[in-house]
């Protein structure tokens, strides 16, 4: 399944939400999306963020190395989860739009300066060195 049909197969307020922050992330960020675990996953150098519609309507907007996230603004949620943090959304009228973005550029400048983790950095070295 690509992205598209994963969108298409939801309708009101979670289809908007997943189709604006799927143009955002790809047309106007360059991110690369992939389905993973049945969910749209955004990634540069990592996984960054994914979108992941909820039973009660909303879309849960988690960024996967959220424990490193400084939740300045404090709209991210852990669920009891250790690394992934999350926002909700309802609706896009009422989604506090300037904190996200907020939350992002900070997602994306981790993701551009910190390594995520020494395997992935031996694999890329393994890599240079054929």
């Amino acid at each position: 399944m690509d992205v598209e049909e994963f969108i298409y197969q939801y309708e009101g307020n979670q289809k908007q939400i997943l189709d604006y922050f799927h143009h955002l992330f790809t047309e106007e960020l360059g991110l690369v999306c992939k389905i993973r675990w049945k969910l749209p996953f955004y990634f540069l150098n990592s996984w960054i963020v994914y979108l992941n519609p909820t039973k009660d309507n909303t879309v849960e907007l988690a960024y996967v190395r959220g424990n490193e996230l400084s939740n300045a603004n404090g709209l991210l949620d852990f669920k009891n989860r250790k690394q992934i943090s999350s926002i909700e959304i309802k609706d896009l009228k009422s989604m506090p739009i300037d904190g996200i973005l907020e939350n992002l550029q900070e997602a994306l400048m981790i993701d551009e300066t910190v390594p995520y983790n020494v395997r992935k950095k031996n694999n890329q070295n393994k890599s240079d060195e054929s």
